[in-house]
């Protein structure tokens, strides 16, 4: 049974407590403040859980706008790394770049009488008795813009080039020929094809070094001195281009391999021997390859 400490200090003097009494007073008073703090004390920290509460609540909204925040700007910079990445292939995929056309070989077996050649059969050489003619043509158009820095001088961007190329093969055999001569004649058509089958390539190789090329005229007619000078460009691409191509040495091998087509040499065999070994010297140069 618990003692009122109140009541124990009205019913026992202070004086006239014995000492244990005293200490059980003592002990009932200590454990009645303990007491009340123990109560007291949950108040205290529920009133700081609500203000934590309210705390928190105020700092959540500012901490996701930051984590947003980071997260736009890390999308930002990711965007920024991958489209630095891509618009130079971007570039380099969009660069202009020159068209060429090949045009389907054409080829024609001709016939002629020695007596009477028609006019529009070329010259055969001093001892030749056929002929194979191949006619490799090309065709340039060079476009470009303009800039004009002043009255007289403007500087000209080379923005389009076409080219187009042909081959026409001619054959011309007499009346009455050989097996052997026709055979030999279509040796020369044989490396004729050879040498057109990546003409488009070299075409393109040629020209690509001239896309985006920027030259400076001068002269009082702009507008005409930017056409001479793409025309010129122009001729300059298919010089360059009748000059790599060149079947003209292979032709000479050949015709020294065969002997003009005299010998009995194997004219598969010879046009292989005349690719493969092009770069020996023809022994006996003529003036008309391709007879």
């Amino acid at each position: 049974m618990l003692i009122d400490p109140f009541i124990t200090s009205y019913l026992l003097p202070r004086n006239s407590m014995s000492p244990g009494k005293r200490f059980y007073r003592e002990l009932v008073r200590r454990l009645d403040e303990s007491t009340s703090r123990v109560i007291r004390h949950p108040q205290t920290h529920g009133s700081g859980a609500v203000l934590f509460g309210k705390w928190n609540a105020e700092a959540v909204l500012p901490l996701r706008g930051l984590i947003v925040l980071c997260v736009l700007l890390g999308m930002l910079i990711f965007g920024w790394f991958v489209w630095r990445d891509f618009s130079p292939r971007q570039q380099v995929r969009e660069a202009p770049v020159p068209t060429i056309i090949k045009q389907p070989l054409a080829f024609a077996n001709r016939t002629f009488d020695p007596a009477a050649p028609p006019a529009d059969m070329p010259p055969l050489a001093p001892g030749e008795i056929a002929g194979c003619d191949s006619d490799f043509l090309s065709n340039a158009i060079v476009r470009g813009e303009s800039r004009q820095t002043d009255a007289t001088h403007a500087t000209v961007t080379i923005t389009q080039i076409r080219v187009t190329l042909y081959l026409n093969i001619n054959i011309w055999v007499p009346t009455g020929v050989t097996q052997h001569v026709i055979e030999h004649e279509g040796g020369h058509r044989q490396i004729s094809e050879y040498y057109y089958q990546t003409a488009d390539k070299l075409a393109e190789r040629i020209a690509a070094a001239y896309m985006g090329k920027q030259v400076e005229i001068t002269g009082t007619d702009m507008a005409a001195e930017s056409s001479k000078m793409l025309q010129q460009m122009a001729t300059d691409i298919t010089d360059e281009y009748n000059k790599e191509l060149n079947p003209g040495p292979t032709q000479l091998l050949y015709d020294a391999i065969t002997d003009h087509g005299r010998n009995e040499v194997d004219v598969k065999d010879a046009v292989a021997h005349a690719l493969k070994n092009i770069t020996i010297e023809s022994a006996r140069p003529t003036t008309n390859p391709g007879n």
